[in-house]
């Protein structure tokens, strides 16, 4: 019990960010790309197809909803960021206050949020892909090659070759890497402007009728299903170490990318449904363009917002990885997973081997698995994390009241109550298969904390030669 609940001292995490082998590269520009670049993907270019048939005209409530979730989490985020400014996001924030297996649950539910949701958005580009190249050229790619088992297809190949250009990107370098992201997400906020301008031109009021055809249950469960839409936030917090100023720099990139988001969310959703029946949602696949086409009559809308949502779809998949990495080095530096995941290239300053493994999973996810139960999937873990984060600030102002914080949370302690409720009730909503794989997921997590991870830990390490001493 004593090693489960031992918590990780506060200026070890000082020192490790220091003295570490990541670069501290990235500004509050290039921060707070990072987070839309994460954040404005597949939620938004995929999942209203997923998510309109479940709640109607009434998923505008929906993407509202998950917003108020997310914002109230994006709070809690900004203040630990603040203070325990360091790569490993709620992981690090989980070993600070719940303590080591705490932590080590919390690091298992950020790989499955990262690496899971890595999987759909190269399962979701490759549809916009194959929906450029039909209006293009004519042709698709065969579904045998271009959808995962279970979609109709043997393996999801364009997924698996996005994953692995992603990862040769991200071993050059993290400011390399921040570069491209951000002329990505440049591109893709402007073909998700290009789809509110054009859409709201069709826009039928009564399209909204009726505006929540399935009630508040539908309108929840849409809300569990867009909450997808919002977990990139959390990727702003894994570049703590990577980051100049970062009690200042981790604030303001998390509550600037979450109001540039939510904005844009909620348009494109009053539009999209405004735009045609929300009965015609259901198995539409690449649906902004799908609706730019229907809107215009004319093709070349369509097809830019198809070229768009390619190019910006690579940028979720970038930071998606970028985040999983530098957590899962973070993991390896304190001991919890080997050596190799802690090694730094000294050429790019980036962990090449955690990139290349964190890329082979996540190809391998994109190439066998359908959509819909990886969104999910990734939704479980994430709100599991949120909900820590939360709880992270509560315990951290009472155990240590006078760290240096960058941010405090408005409305302390209501807002981060509020936070685990919504974070609670959202997991609530989702379906049991989601429960079930989660379950083995944290079964697997608890096998390999027993078998290594509790006696190889740098606090154990660190314990024993005092216990040694003692019997001496």
């Amino acid at each position: 019990m004593t090693q489960v609940l031992r918590r990780k001292p506060l200026h070890t995490f000082a020192s490790e960010s220091e003295s570490g082998g990541l670069r501290r590269t990235l500004g509050p520009f290039q921060l707070t790309m990072i987070g839309i670049g994460a954040t404005i993907g597949t939620g938004i270019f995929f999942l209203l197809g997923s998510a309109v048939p479940e709640a109607g005209p009434a998923v505008i409530v929906s993407f509202a909803l998950a917003a108020v979730a997310a914002a109230l989490t994006a709070l809690c985020y900004a203040e630990l960021a603040s203070a325990v400014p360091v790569s490993g996001s709620s992981y690090s924030y989980a070993y600070a206050t719940l303590g080591e297996f705490a932590a080590w649950a919390v690091g298992w539910c950020l790989l499955l949020e990262y690496a899971v949701s890595g999987a759909a958005i190269a399962v979701s580009w490759g549809q916009y892909l194959n929906d450029l190249t039909q209006r293009l050229f004519g042709f698709q790619m065969p579904d045998a090659i271009s959808a995962p088992p279970g979609a109709g297809g043997s393996i999801n190949l364009p997924g698996v070759v996005l994953v692995g250009l992603c990862c040769l990107l991200l071993v050059r370098g993290a400011k390399e890497s921040a570069l491209v992201n951000t002329v990505m997400v440049l591109i893709k906020l402007g073909v998700l402007v290009l789809f509110i301008a054009v859409g709201i031109t069709g826009f039928d009021s009564g399209n909204l009728q009726p505006f929540a055809p399935m009630g508040m249950a539908g309108v929840s469960t849409a809300t569990a299903t867009v909450f997808f839409a919002f977990i990139g936030l959390d990727a702003v917090s894994t570049a703590g170490e990577e980051v100049r100023n970062p009690r200042r720099t981790l604030p303001l990139a998390i509550i600037g990318a979450l109001i540039v988001v939510t904005i844009l969310y909620i348009l494109v959703a009053v539009v999209g449904v405004g735009a045609q029946p929300w009965t015609a949602f259901d198995g539409q696949e690449a649906g902004l363009s799908a609706i730019l086409g229907d809107v215009t009559g004319a093709g070349w809308p369509a097809v830019l917002l198809s070229a768009g949502a390619v190019l910006s779809l690579v940028s979720v998949t970038l930071v998606v990885l970028y985040g999983q990495s530098r957590i899962l080095y973070t993991m390896g530096r304190d001991g919890m997973l080997p050596s190799a995941f802690r090694r730094v290239s000294r050429r790019s300053g980036t962990p090449v081997f955690a990139t290349l493994l964190t890329g082979g999973f996540v190809a391998l996810l994109a190439a066998v698995f359908p959509l819909d139960l990886l969104a999910d999937l990734t939704s479980m873990g994430t709100l599991v994390a949120f909900a820590v984060v939360a709880l992270g600030v509560m315990i951290l102002r009472r155990t240590a009241p006078d760290l240096d914080r960058g941010f405090r949370v408005p409305g302390y302690p209501v807002v981060p109550i509020l936070s685990i409720l919504a974070c609670g009730y959202l997991i609530y909503e989702l379906p049991l298969d989601t429960y079930l794989l989660f379950g083995g997921w944290l079964t697997l997590a608890l096998a390999v904390y027993l078998l290594y991870s509790r006696k190889n830990s740098r606090l154990q390490a660190a314990a024993e030669p005092a216990g040694e001493e003692a019997l001496a």
